[in-house]
């Protein structure tokens, strides 16, 4: 099993992209085991094959928080075929990842989120056409201002790409409000690097927005263009693999997250 996820150590959740674009290059491999399981453990919930834990590919056990987490986990192992294909385990690939990047360096992960405060693609808006000024408000307006309801982080906002500097209270408000547990964290800094957004991310962790709400929103001047100019094959292709990553992490995040937290 090793070699299926070696590459998968220390990237995601910092560069999850990369992390797909790594593990196509990876040989699949015969899968070796009858069935999945999930097993109590110190800590949380363990995944077996064949009645044996899996671990990291280090080999540091992986223990889940929650059951729910575990069993999809699990259901990714028994939906394999003849071959062990690790871009279809998006869950496992993130446990992964937490246990390799994540539990030594909780800190060290949330402020790399963290960075995304200072030039969120919410702040930067678009100055014409009137279309996709009023997209970009109708999606972005209520994440914004819900923030500096909710967590007293006032943010500027700007018209076109010149950076403008946040103020460090507003910063300093919405980081507080990020998540703290190891698996939480992670999901947290998958989910904003794959939408450019620690606000999106913040959302979505504090339910005031769901998934496709988030994803939505993390798209809007995209599918403009598209609306306009048509889809590209290839950028279609990368944008579901992204989807796939992205729906894992937010179901972690939001099932870690307590409700009205």
């Amino acid at each position: 099993m090793r070699e299926l996820f070696d590459e998968a150590a220390g990237q995601s959740p910092f560069d999850p992209q990369e992390l797909v674009r790594r593990q196509m290059r990876v040989p699949q491999r015969k899968r070796f085991y009858t069935s999945a399981g999930v097993a109590e453990a110190d800590g949380g919930f363990s995944v077996t094959l064949d009645g044996r834990p899996i671990r990291s590919p280090s080999g540091k056990p992986i223990v889940a928080p929650t059951r729910t987490i575990a069993e999809a986990i699990a259901a990714e192992w028994n939906a394999q075929g003849e071959t062990i294909a690790p871009l279809s385990m998006p869950v496992t690939r993130f446990a992964n990842s937490v246990v390799e990047g994540v539990i030594e360096r909780v800190g060290e992960v949330a402020e790399d989120a963290a960075k995304f405060l200072r030039s969120d693609m919410l702040f930067y808006r678009a100055g014409h056409p009137e279309t996709l000024v009023a997209r970009e408000a109708a999606h972005w307006d209520p994440v914004v201002f819900w923030a500096a309801e909710a967590h007293g982080a006032h943010f500027i906002l700007a018209e076109g790409i010149v950076h403008v500097s946040q103020p460090e209270a507003a910063i300093k408000a919405a980081r507080a409000a990020f998540p703290a547990d190891p698996w939480a964290v992670a999901a947290f800094h998958v989910v904003t690097t794959l939408t450019g957004s620690a606000l999106l991310a913040l959302a979505l962790a504090h339910r005031f927005r769901d998934e496709d709400e988030v994803w939505a929103a993390a798209h809007v001047d995209e599918d403009w263009n598209i609306e306009k100019w048509g889809i590209d094959e290839e950028v279609a292709s990368r944008r579901a693999a992204r989807l796939v990553d992205f729906r894992a992490a937010a179901d972690i995040l939001r099932g870690l997250m307590p409700a009205g937290g």
